[in-house]
């Protein structure tokens, strides 16, 4: 996990350019109180050989709706797409919340991406939605 403290403006550029540039999420709803606060949510990072950050994903912990911890904003560069860094993240991102004590880890995926999250062990629960202007599904995923 990093420190959006020392790293936020890298990880804000890489969900700016997947989420606002690529797919059209209004620039306002992208960055919330949430990311600066990390009581309430924690970052990962996937770097390059250079040490750029090309990936990101975050982790929102929830106690008020059952114990489950909230995967999101998950961003890999297009360059990198396909090579593994979306998977490493979330695996990361699965790890620590089990390590937190959390039985389960829920998303918001976008419904072309469900595919991704199913073959890592999320399941979709309910009917599509929108979120952002985009289809998603909610999945998720135990972490026993």
């Amino acid at each position: 996990m990093v420190d959006w403290h020392l790293v936020g403006a890298a990880l804000s550029q890489v969900r700016f350019t997947v989420f606002v540039r690529e797919q059209g999420v209004p620039p306002e709803i992208e960055l919330d109180e949430l990311d600066a606060n990390p009581e309430k949510c924690l970052h990962a990072a996937a770097h390059d050989d250079e040490g750029n950050i090309i990936g990101t994903g975050r982790l929102i912990l929830e106690q008020s709706t059952g114990h489950f911890a909230r995967i999101g904003r998950m961003a890999v560069l297009k360059k990198w797409r396909g090579a593994g860094v979306g998977a490493a993240m979330l695996e990361a991102l699965c790890d620590e919340a089990k390590r937190r004590g959390y039985g389960q880890a829920m998303i918001h995926a976008q419904t072309h991406a469900a595919p991704f999250y199913f073959k890592r062990g999320f399941l979709s629960h309910g009917s599509e939605f929108a979120e952002a202007g985009i289809p998603h599904l909610e999945m998720r995923r135990a972490l026993a």
